[in-house]
């Protein structure tokens, strides 16, 4: 008997908790990287490039290297990975339309559905959320 593992699509802002370092987000740093040991994991391209831009922002409070950026990104790319592919714009900006959602929500919800997962790991998208058959889940909750 075989059975697949039900992928669940993480979010750039569980990525930045994870490499967090000040005391006011201890608890959900802990959470975050408990969260990324488990192994139903995937995400996007996108969600990899917003944590680029957030984690090493020269203005962040917290900022990391970008050479740390670069080796978290690499261990993040064990999971499944989704591609910004027109297939992917397409279906985001038919997302966007119908919920009235922002474009980039919209991506991440359908490169979530492209990757076959049913439940994304949100902090910013709307807890319990059902974008037809995606489901946002905020794990801090």
């Amino acid at each position: 008997m075989s059975y697949t593992i039900e992928m669940r699509f993480v979010d750039s802002n569980i990525l930045i908790y994870a490499i967090a370092s000040g005391s006011d987000e201890r608890e959900k740093s802990e959470r975050a990287l408990r969260l990324l040991e488990e192994p139903d994991l995937a995400t996007s391209v996108q969600v990899l490039q917003e944590f680029y831009v957030q984690a090493t922002c020269a203005t962040r409070k917290h900022n990391i290297s970008h050479k740390d950026a670069v080796a978290f990104i690499q261990a993040i790319c064990e999971f499944p990975v989704q591609e910004v592919t027109v297939g992917v714009l397409q279906a985001a900006l038919a997302t966007k339309h119908r919920y009235q959602i922002s474009y980039w929500d919209a991506a991440i919800i359908e490169a979530a559905r492209a990757l076959g997962c049913r439940e994304i790991l949100s902090e910013d998208l709307s807890d319990g959320q059902d974008y037809g058959g995606v489901r946002v889940r905020n794990p801090f909750r």
